[in-house]
């Protein structure tokens, strides 16, 4: 009889066996075929690829000062693979100068792939980084002791001046972010972080070089693989040039220092920016070396934020430096004409509404309302364009989307696009903003303090800089940008275009004669006694403690070189700060060097503190 129970075990032990070699051919494959583990463990064995960093570019300021450059550095590479048990850790670490702990540490940090991605036991790894030349010199005469560590050269930034901290940027190790966003990167290596250094990184960073080391079974270096073959040459990264005035930079930070605040100065015909001042600032050469990480945490949380680039990232009322787009709107949709009178009674008052303003002669037209800052003219210059208008625009909403329109034209509710990470776009309100605040009731009336840059109206100093550079050449403007030149290749056309708002050329004519009229004999009358022909405006943008100090304009008036925005925090009147900021700024721009005068007016400037409470921050 047959014994079926053995003739089903029979296929099922083959099968198995079957089932094993398969699985063994499959491993071997995968193995041998498909993975390079093995490859890359034996070519790590047999290969030192040694990195070539280049030179980071340099960066100078529009008249060939050096700003920022390189100097020597050393890091220190540990091949684990190499190091095994071999290592006199107490040797080591005197001649570091570290603990023991602090090499314990450092190994851990290395070897967690968390924070260390491309950790691999076969390939070079950071253990410490820019080590001085007197360290490297100790460590290099006893290297041979240390099997497994190698030196890499490196380069770290230094700076000549103690300025434009928030424009230059800094550079520092890169992030396991930065590293799988780019696979330029490797532990250890050094990326921009803030300013120039971050926005223009792929240009200032160059080419890495590399050479290809033959080692023997000991692993010891025995030449170059193939003569040579595979090795390239590092390539140094482009130098910058930037729009920036060195000299004008320095000026601007002494003017402001014991101050919150930001200049910002645009040559109206390029867009290129000549300064940008931002405060409180700090020294850009705490940000280098092995202090670097401690100095950040310690400016991170400093109450004041050195860190925050005001010029760029601070959204503020722009106060009375915003009726010159008012006026603009209002002429050129024919709500007035230079000739239409309105009252000012001390102020706007109607319907039980009442915006002050302080006293002067009315009714008065366009220019002398510039001129005399009258925030009674505009707020009729609105209610007249969103309540009596509907016969040309319809509806409210659609007269205050076409405001909207006009505002954004002139580059104010969007990112200019500045060549700087971190612009703020500021704020611009539109009908669907008002409709949900109000519910879909709101009129002029309702929102009548925007004529005058307050209520929801927010912008940044470089917005405000911006709007100087668009009524200096009467109607456009180029986006603003703080790199002038890039070696070897052409500027983005994103810099070089004009854009063209929606006010007439007529319009800017007169406002241009109210900002004149300004400083011959209104509220920037400080500027008058140059010998260049400044046009200028005030701001005194309310604030829920000291009213914001103020300033907007350009010079000469028919032939503009500058425009100059200044906003100090708390100072007051814009007379107080704003207007002899913006002459000193344009002096020195315009005449290279400030009078006797004007020089003994910076100091005065430079040496009042304003009192801030933790309140105000």
């Amino acid at each position: 009889m047959k014994n079926y129970d053995l003739s089903y075990r029979r296929y099922v032990i083959g099968g198995v066996a079957i089932l094993i070699v398969g699985i063994y051919i499959i491993r071997l494959f995968t193995l041998q075929i498909t993975s390079d583990d093995y490859k890359k463990s034996a070519d790590s064995n047999a290969f030192l690829k040694k990195i070539e960093y280049p030179s980071r570019g340099n960066i100078s300021d529009r008249n060939g000062k050096l700003m920022v450059f390189n100097q020597p550095s050393y890091d220190i590479m540990v091949v684990m693979n190499e190091m095994r048990d071999r290592l006199d850790t107490l040797d080591f670490c005197q001649t570091l100068g570290i603990s023991r702990d602090e090499f314990d540490q450092r190994m851990a940090t290395m070897k967690d792939r968390n924070r260390n991605p491309g950790y691999s036991r076969y390939t070079q790894q950071l253990f410490m980084s820019q080590l001085s030349d007197k360290d490297f010199s100790v460590f290099q005469e006893k290297m041979f002791r240390f099997p497994g560590f190698y030196v890499q050269k490196r380069t770290v930034r230094q700076y000549n001046y103690n300025m434009a901290a928030h424009v230059l940027g800094d550079v520092a190790e890169v992030s396991p972010a930065d590293i799988e966003e780019d696979d330029y990167y490797q532990p250890g290596d050094y990326i921009g972080k803030l300013g120039v250094e971050r926005r223009y990184e792929k240009q200032l960073r160059g080419e890495k070089g590399i050479q290809v080391l033959l080692r023997d079974a000991h692993g010891r270096v025995q030449g170059r693989y193939r003569n040579g073959e595979l090795d390239h040459r590092a390539k140094p990264g482009k130098n910058l040039t930037l729009g920036i005035d060195a000299d004008l930079q320095l000026l601007g930070e002494r003017l402001l220092e014991g101050k919150i605040g930001s200049i910002v100065a645009i040559e109206p015909s390029t867009g290129e920016v000549l300064c940008m001042v931002s405060s409180p600032s700090y020294d850009p050469r705490m940000m280098v070396g092995r202090q670097r990480s401690k100095n950040h945490r310690l400016l991170s949380q400093d109450v004041w934020k050195p860190l925050l680039n005001r010029s760029i990232m601070g959204q503020y009322p722009p106060g009375s430096t915003f009726k010159t787009t008012q006026g603009l709107t209002f002429m050129t949709e024919g709500v007035i004409t230079p000739s239409t009178m309105y009252p000012c009674s001390h102020g706007f008052v109607f319907k039980g509404l009442r915006v002050g303003c302080h006293g002067h002669g009315a009714p008065l037209p366009l220019v002398p309302a510039l001129s005399t800052s009258c925030n009674g003219y505009f707020c009729w210059g609105l209610y007249h364009m969103i309540n009596t208008n509907i016969s040309k625009y319809g509806t409210v909403q659609n007269a205050m989307n076409t405001w909207r329109d006009y505002m954004v034209s002139m580059g104010f509710g969007y990112k200019l696009g500045i060549d700087l990470p971190g612009e703020k776009r500021g704020l611009i309100p539109n009908a669907q903003f008002y409709d949900k605040a109000y519910k879909g009731s709101w009129n002029g009336l309702t929102v009548i303090s925007i004529a005058i840059g307050q209520g929801e109206v927010n912008a940044t100093p470089l917005q405000i800089a911006n709007l100087g550079a668009t009524i200096a050449n009467r109607g456009y403007y180029y986006v603003p940008h703080v790199v002038k030149k890039v070696q070897g290749e052409p500027l983005d056309t994103t810099f070089t275009r004009k854009h063209y708002t929606k006010a007439s050329r007529e319009a800017y004519d007169y406002v241009v004669q109210g900002m004149r009229s300004s400083v011959l004999g209104g509220t920037c009358h400080e500027l008058g006694k140059y010998d260049f022909m400044a046009c200028g405006k005030t701001g005194t943008a309310q604030n829920r403690g000291h009213d914001h100090s103020v300033f907007m304009g350009f010079a000469p008036m028919d032939e503009p070189k500058i425009a100059v925005a200044v906003y100090v925090e708390n100072g007051g009147w814009g007379a107080t700060y704003g207007v002899p900021i913006g002459g000193l700024i344009m002096e020195q721009y315009l005449k290279g060097q400030l009078s006797e005068a004007s020089e003994a007016k910076a100091r005065s400037i430079q040496e009042r503190r304003i009192a801030y409470g933790t309140a105000d921050r």
